[in-house]
């Protein structure tokens, strides 16, 4: 009787959390001061230090346990021809109930925060075309630049040396670089892993994930390694707190630049440039195929790479993911789903608007 009243108070209490976080979404200043800047900082370090030091995924292991809880409940469900079926969706409603309120307290409440722009004290502003195109221009040569010298030529593709453990370390240089001058991106007590469920996710279409019950991220180690240090960088900013996902992608940015390692620096620049040239593309195709023409033919290599890969694993399940994520993220605030990912280059244009290149 007392399991069968907690979990009815537990189902109970889900519409209401409901209710609170969109309460609570609506003021971001209240998240940002007592949540983001407050209690979070303690959770986040403490789920860190907690499973960091495992060699292994525990997040991974966690989600496969709940997803065997799900498939045995929906397999008993049926073999019992839905017997008590009431109690039985209480059980599971009580279960749904715990994995919001851990999502949410433990890492969620960071999509409702004030805007990283206010946070960083960017300028932002509707950016023009012109101004798309003086920014890839830069962010092209630098690219160039760093590739040449690396592999000294144009034509030869950039290789990473590392295993991936020393990308995952290398990282938090990076992040000590950029903290010196902005202090509220500092990270510490490393939890970065590759992510047992990698062949999944690349299924999925996906780099890497944050997993928010166990704050551990998660690297997708089967992609071309040139893009690993900034996926890294970008898992890492959301672990500091920066859940909307073109945030995290231009902290991801920042960090991966304010390496000195010359592949950081590298993974970093190419991947800014490939959301401003795309950025183009979607305004002015004919622009962009000129303004292509001036990659040189060792990053097209990289480009023509990282296609190649994610079309082995073109799947008709994928789509169907990807709907699932979109609704997801515009269920959190990013109204925009994926595309979210894109609007990393607003931050970046007002980003160049007051710091050189």
């Amino acid at each position: 009787m007392f399991s069968n009243k907690r979990n009815l108070a537990l189902s109970i209490f889900l519409p209401v959390q409901i209710l609170l976080v969109q309460i609570a979404g609506k003021h971001p200043s209240f998240i940002e001061y007592y949540y983001s800047n407050g209690i979070y900082n303690y959770i986040s370090k403490f789920l860190r230090i907690a499973f960091g030091w495992l060699p292994f995924s525990f997040g991974d292991v966690l989600l496969a346990y709940l997803l065997f809880l799900l498939l045995r409940f929906l397999y008993r469900l049926i073999k019992s021809r839905f017997k008590n079926i009431t109690s039985k969706l209480l059980s599971f409603t009580a279960i749904l109930s715990i994995i919001y309120f851990c999502f949410y307290f433990f890492w969620g409440l960071n999509y409702y925060r004030e805007p990283l722009a206010k946070n960083l004290q960017l300028k932002q502003a509707t950016y023009t075309t012109e101004q798309l195109v003086a920014l890839s221009k830069k962010l092209i040569s630098k690219t160039n630049e760093i590739q040449i010298n690396t592999t000294k030529s144009d034509t030869i593709k950039v290789t990473i040396p590392y295993l991936q453990k020393e990308i995952y370390q290398k990282a938090l240089l990076g992040y000590e670089n950029i903290a010196t001058k902005y202090p509220q991106l500092k990270y510490r007590h490393k939890s970065v892993k590759s992510s047992l469920m990698s062949l999944l996710q690349s299924y999925n279409g996906t780099s890497g994930y944050m997993n928010p019950l166990t704050g551990e991220a998660q690297i997708n180690d089967k992609i071309p390694k040139n893009y690993t240090p900034f996926v890294t960088c970008h898992e890492m900013a959301h672990q500091i707190g920066w859940a909307a996902e073109n945030e995290a992608n231009f902290v991801g940015f920042l960090a991966s630049i304010s390496n000195k390692d010359v592949y950081f620096q590298y993974s970093g620049y190419k991947t800014a440039m490939r959301y401003v040239i795309y950025e183009i593309y979607k305004r002015d195709k004919e622009l962009y195929k000129e303004i292509y023409q001036q990659i040189n033919i060792g990053i097209k290599k990289d480009f023509k790479e990282s296609y190649n890969f994610w079309q082995q694993y073109k799947n008709p399940f994928e789509p169907i993911v990807k709907k699932g994520y979109n609704a997801y993220l515009k269920a959190n605030k990013q109204d925009k789903g994926i595309e979210s990912y894109n609007y990393v280059v607003d931050l970046l244009v007002s980003y160049f608007k007051e710091n050189e290149l």
